[in-house]
């Protein structure tokens, strides 16, 4: 990683040029994606039926919990880096909060382009659904490697037409995104504009061709509190999650929220609770129409995922299916732009502050945004996109929530006591509850899945590596926990 460098002070600033409108539009584009429309057949697969609604509406909320973290912190810490800030701040700036932050940056260069590839695999997946060659495999290569202290990790890599496809949608948002905030904004709203029209589209289909019969057509035990019922529903929830996630990610542009105390906090609920009933009411519509067991067997064979397609096909014919895709990839590109934007800023903000590489502190002189961290993360997003998408979304979640959501949450309650002084525009409602239960949801999804020890496993070799590299580096700098007195600085010089 090598030294620590010193903040940036003659760069140009950033622009706080995003109200209260383009914030929510942003986070809800964030939020709700490609990932709804190409992981309600694993939802309903995971769970065996349509109670796998339960799944979407406990991520819910669980994501409502988690919200109130995110905004108490980023309104109290409105700048750019989200939980880099925060977990900095709640555990010691010159403590632990330093290794920790550190091991989210360190974390990000895998999640990050993970989160982002996900969404562009997505949107290849519905290309599909105009032509099947995309789905032609070219080379495919499943790699394992033994550690004898860690098991087996596994990854497989695919390439198909598709993926050149996922791979030229991260690049070309790159391209779009080298612009200035307040031009982002407003393309962020036209984005959204397609966003909502889709969801709307399909959600007015199933109500008015609303089959009650097969939308609840529960198989026999749906209800059964056994062993299947709890890892069918970590398995819904940990898919949920993803869905969900993307709340957070107006924390990371906080250097360019208007008034960002109020906006901030706003923007965060005020997304979740307009997704979540989207959610919700969009997944009875769809398995109204189309039977969940057709679901089912779509994910065994791993082929026709395009559920909303054969949706609309069967509803209005072939015209509304090839309709609804359009819409469903401009939604996943939508996705794939807010992410890139708001990621982009986490390593600007860690180099500022010292504790990533000095290249990834430097703004574009024209339109004033992190322009190197930016390219950067596009291009490993490039890269992860020749993964399988089920194996992408598993590492990430897993990842996600043990190297920042389930440390930031426990961390809000830290930093309240730590600093009791610390102005909160925003308070969390009903404290400390959320962030217990929020805490608790994570553990769930964390360990009630089938072959949860696989994603651990990635996870851990993670966190382990992250830690010697940085216990590495500030035993050269003498950083925390290697810090040396003042008197023994003096000795060393005399």
């Amino acid at each position: 990683m090598g030294s620590p460098t010193k903040p940036e002070t003659n760069s140009p600033t950033l622009i706080r040029g995003m109200g209260l409108g383009g914030a929510t539009a942003l986070n809800m584009i964030d939020m709700i994606g490609v990932g709804p429309f190409i992981t309600m057949p694993l939802v309903v697969a995971a769970m065996g039926g349509p109670q796998a609604l339960l799944g979407w509406i406990a991520g819910a909320l669980f994501a409502m919990c988690d919200g109130l973290v995110w905004a108490e912190l980023g309104a109290a810490m409105p700048g750019s880096g989200g939980s880099y800030q925060f977990l900095r701040e709640s555990y010691g700036p010159k403590k632990l909060g330093r290794l920790i932050s550190f091991l989210f940056i360190w974390q990000l260069s895998f999640s990050a382009p993970l989160s982002i590839a996900s969404g562009s695999i997505g949107l290849a997946e519905y290309a599909a659904y105009y032509w099947q060659s995309l789905k032609t495999v070219y080379a495919h290569h499943d790699a394992v490697l033994h550690l004898p202290w860690a098991g087996d990790l596994q990854a497989s890599w695919i390439v198909t037409p598709g993926t050149s496809l996922a791979v030229a949608s991260c690049l070309f948002t790159v391209f779009l995104l080298y612009r200035n905030i307040t031009f982002i904004a407003r393309l962020s709203k036209v984005l959204w504009l397609g966003v909502m029209g889709t969801m709307a589209w399909i959600i007015f289909a199933g109500l008015t061709h609303f089959n009650a019969a097969r939308a609840f057509d529960f198989p026999p035990g749906a209800f059964a509190l056994n062993h299947a019922f709890r890892i069918g529903l970590g398995s819904a929830m940990a898919i949920a999650a993803y869905d969900y996630w993307g709340y957070g990610n107006i924390c990371f542009l906080g250097d360019e929220i208007e008034d960002p105390g109020k906006n901030i906090p706003r923007a965060l609920l005020l997304s979740i609770l307009f997704v979540a009933c989207l959610y919700i009411v969009m997944n009875i519509c769809i398995l109204a129409v189309v039977p969940w067991r057709e679901m089912v067997q779509a994910v065994h064979n791993n082929d026709k995922l395009y559920v909303v397609s054969v949706f609309m096909e069967r509803i209005y014919g072939a015209w509304a299916g090839r309709l609804v895709t359009a819409l469903v990839m401009w939604t996943a590109f939508a996705s794939v732009f807010s992410l890139m934007l708001g990621y982009s800023r986490v390593p600007y903000a860690a180099a500022k502050d010292g504790n990533y590489f000095r290249a990834f502190a430097k703004v574009h002189p024209v339109h004033r945004f992190p322009s190197v961290s930016l390219a950067a993360l596009g291009v490993v997003a490039a890269a992860f996109c020749f993964l399988r998408l089920q194996d992408a979304i598993a590492a990430l979640v897993v990842i996600r929530i043990i190297v920042q959501f389930l440390v930031q949450a426990l961390g809000l309650i830290v930093l309240r006591i730590r600093r009791p002084d610390l102005p909160r525009p925003f308070r969390m409602w009903l404290y400390p509850l959320p962030s217990l239960l929020a805490s608790a949801g994570f553990i769930f999804i964390l360990f009630s899945r089938e072959n949860w020890q696989k994603e651990v496993r990635y996870a851990f070799v993670i966190l382990l590596t992250g830690t010697i590299i940085y216990m590495i580096r500030a035993w050269k700098d003498s950083e925390w926990p290697f810090e040396r007195s003042a008197d023994e600085v003096v000795s060393a010089g005399s």
